[in-house]
Order: C-alpha cells, then structure tokens, then sequence
C-alpha cells in the first residue's frame, strides 16, 4: 500500500500510523526493542511540532486581529475566505454576515459593478491596475454610508490556489481635514478679495481702517497658525497673506502722512480767503486759491497711486491692446503735461512723424509717460527743460525721458522700482515712493522695459521701450 493511498484519518491516528509504518519496516528481532522508544519519540517530535504550528497560527491570528488597519482575504472568485475585526468595523459588518460572499458587497457602485470584469481581465491577461499597485477607493457600509480608504492588494498562492489579502486604511479623517483646509483657504481668499474692495473704496475713512486692518492682520495671523498646525503646504501661500496685510498696514500709514499735508494746507487757505473780501485784496486771494488748487491736485495724484497700485496688487489690470498713432498721442500729452510744470520749465518733446504707431495700451502708456515726466518735473528745479524723445530701433518704440534736476544717489538706485521707496535726498519732496513701481508693473503687463543712468546734481535718464 503506497502512503498517498491511504485513508483520510485524523492527526493522532496518523502518528500512529506513521510509527507502526516505519518500525515494520525493520527486522523483526528490533522491532519489540525499539517499538517503546521509538513511539515516545516520535511521538514527542510529532507533538512539539503541532504546538509549534498551533503557537505560530494564534501568533497570527493574533497580528491579524489586533492589526488597526483592516485585512480581508478573498479567493480567486472574489469570495470573502476572512475578515479581521478592523476591517468588520470599518465596514459596519459581522464577520459572520460577509465571510462566503463576494466582496463587491462591501463596494459602492460603479466599483461594485467593475470588480467582476476586473477580476477576469485580470487572470486572463496579468494586467494588474491595482494589485501589487494600491490606489484611493471608496467603501460601502452596512447602513448605506460610502468612505473613502487607502486599499492595497497583495496576491498570494496556498497549495496551487489563488488567493487575494486586501489591506485597508481608513482616510475618512484624513480626506475631512484636507476638506477642512479648503473650506479654510476659500473663506480665507474671499475674506482677502472682499477687504481688498473694501479698502479702494473708503480712501476717505483711512484713519479709522487702520485699526481695522489691525484686527484683520491679527486674525490673518491666527488662521495661519492654524492652517500651519493642520497642513504645511498652505505656508506659501498664508506667506503671501502676510505680506498683503503688512502692504495694507503700510499702505495706511502712508495714506494717512501724505493726505495730512495738502488737507492741512486746503484748511489753511479757505480759512484765510474768507478773511481777504476786499477788493485790493485779490491777489492774496488768488495766491491761496491757487494753493488749494495745487493740494488738490496732489490729493488726486495720490488716490490715482493708491488706487493703481491696489488694482495691479490684486492683477485686475489687463492690457487692452490696440493701435496707436503716436504723434496725435503725444500731442495731447503735451496738454496735460502743461499744467503741471514748475514756473519756467518747458516740455522738449518733438512729435513723431505721422506714420508711427505702436500696438499697445494707450492708458498704460500714456500713464507710464506721465508718471515719469512729472516726476522730471518735480525733481528738477524752475526755468529748466524736460524732454521726451521717441526713436524707433527694429522692433521696438525707445521713449527717453531726461531731466536736468537732483539725480538719484548711487545707493538708493537698485531701490528704484519697489513700492513705498523715496531716495534719501528727495524726503522734503511730497511723493508716495509707488510711482516707479507702477511703471513698472504697466510696463510689465505690456512687455516692455525701463533703463534709468543718473548723476548726482545733474539729472537723470529713463528709457523705456516696447515693441511695435
């Protein structure tokens, strides 16, 4: 009788067998020798392997059941062969209610649908889209409920069979943050947008918004902290929101100096013009009308900075292309430059021939050009001239705007173009230190350049240039 033809029989039978087969084997004069001594042996060996696999299989099944992130086997027909208590958990489940149905009951549609199909192709072809690979999926729970889980599959094969262990992670908490911190950092952008409008429209309550900005930084503040603490990658962006409330705080400020001064001198005035209502007196009145005139205008060049500045901080600017004839262009120029030069001061501008246009923003342009040439003007002292020269290179438009007045020192030049930045000769000058850094953000939105060369005590060169 071969060994692989014998009877299924239970374990201890089987010892038995297994004994009474090897020792008749031997000679029959060893046989009642050795018989005593050779079961106890063998039955000890026999033993101490059983307690050895049984101590393995509760070591196991120990892991497995105290493991925190669910396991399920299935075979190769999707059938659920076992579930740990994690997994029965998450899933809302008796381990009794599942164990010998196909596991797409615990799948939402369309995954329920697409297992079988994805089970086939499988074995036919090898292909494996999640297997060996892990992807997010989603669960289903006993009372209807989808989450979402981190699923990883792993294929195995006991005894020439098929089998699958699927490892399950819950992400339920980990997707509600991530929600969380969205929801957080569009309130956040929509609280942004909505102060930012709020700001361009009360330039004359300025005063009174500091302390409110105060408050906004401070809150700012704390939904960085926050945002910080739940999810790193928010840092460059809650750094940008940083920066902005220190702009508005800045911004403030500034506001706040340089409306003083033409306010204080617009009160000044009405209140001596009221004095003056005699006729001989009309010239000192004139005087101080046209004072109040100049403060005025210095007001409105201030709110246009602001507002300017505020508009391409926020990137509501773009650039309206079209094409300009230049010479009736700088003609009108040359109007509005008119009123705003020193006594004595003439514009050297000669105009471009008829033929030139450029394709460009005419707003952007024409404010980049005044914005450099009143600043020729206010830098430069009375009875000088201020030019503007426009060449054209092969591609490009170069408009070169020159002063003769105080030039800028060597250690302020790389400042030039950031906000709220005066040279240090210049503080008894009334100015905002954003005119240059409008010029160039405009310039920026429309693809050109600026170059500058100064000297001290002899004046300064601007050149800017476009393309046609």
């Amino acid at each position: 009788m071969q060994l692989q033809d014998r009877p299924i029989v239970p374990l201890k039978k089987m010892i038995f067998i297994t004994i009474s087969y090897d020792l008749f084997r031997q000679p029959l004069n060893n046989r009642s020798i050795n018989l005593a001594e050779h079961c106890r042996r063998t039955t000890f060996q026999n033993m101490e392997k059983l307690r050895a696999l049984t101590s393995e299989a509760k070591r196991l099944e120990a892991i497995i059941n105290t493991a925190t992130d669910g396991i399920i086997t299935i075979d190769d027909r999707g059938i659920i062969e076992s579930i740990n208590p994690a997994a029965a958990a998450l899933f809302a489940v008796e381990p009794k209610t599942v164990i010998g149905e196909k596991i797409n009951i615990l799948m939402p549609a369309p995954y329920r649908q697409e297992h079988d199909r994805y089970m086939h192709d499988y074995h036919h072809t090898g292909e494996a889209k999640i297997i060996g690979i892990g992807r997010e999926v989603e669960g289903l729970r006993s009372d209807g409920t989808v989450f979402p889980f981190r699923l990883a599959v792993s294929e195995m094969r006991i005894e020439d069979k098929r089998m699958y262990t699927g490892i399950v992670h819950d992400l339920s908490d980990i997707k509600a943050a991530e929600q969380r911190i969205m929801e957080l950092n569009r309130a956040l952008e929509e609280k942004v947008a909505q102060r930012t409008e709020d700001l361009a429209n009360a330039v004359d309550q300025l005063l009174s918004t500091n302390q409110l900005l105060k408050q906004e930084i401070e809150e700012r503040q704390t939904i960085e902290n926050q945002l910080r603490e739940n999810e790193v990658e928010l840092q460059e962006a809650l750094t940008k929101e940083k920066e902005l409330g220190a702009l508005k705080s800045r911004f403030v400020s500034m506001a706040s100096h340089e409306f003083r001064t033409p306010l204080s001198a617009i009160l000044s005035s009405v209140e001596l013009v009221e004095m003056y209502k005699n006729v001989e007196q009309h010239p000192k009145r004139l005087k101080h009308i046209n004072r109040i005139k100049a403060a005025v205008g210095n007001l409105n060049d201030i709110l246009n900075d602001f507002l300017s500045l505020s508009k391409l901080e926020e990137g509501r600017l773009d650039a309206n292309l079209e094409e300009v004839a230049l010479a009736p262009f700088l003609l009108q120029l040359e109007d509005e430059l008119s009123v705003l030069l020193k006594d004595g001061q003439t514009l050297d501008m000669p105009i471009a021939p008829e033929d030139w246009k450029i394709h460009t923003d005419p707003r952007f342009l024409r404010n980049v050009l005044i914005n450099l040439l009143s600043n020729a003007s206010k830098y430069s002292p009375e009875n000088s001239p201020v030019h503007l020269i426009t060449t054209q290179a092969e591609d490009a438009y170069v408009f070169e705007v020159k002063d003769h007045g105080m030039g800028i020192p060597i250690e302020d030049q790389k400042h030039l173009f950031t906000r709220f930045f005066r040279a240090h000769n210049v503080e008894n000058i009334k100015g905002t230190g954003l005119g240059l850094h409008i010029v160039q953000r405009y310039l920026d939105l429309l693809n050109g350049s600026i170059e500058f060369t100064s000297e001290l005590g002899e004046g300064s060169i601007f050149r800017i240039r476009l393309p046609k």
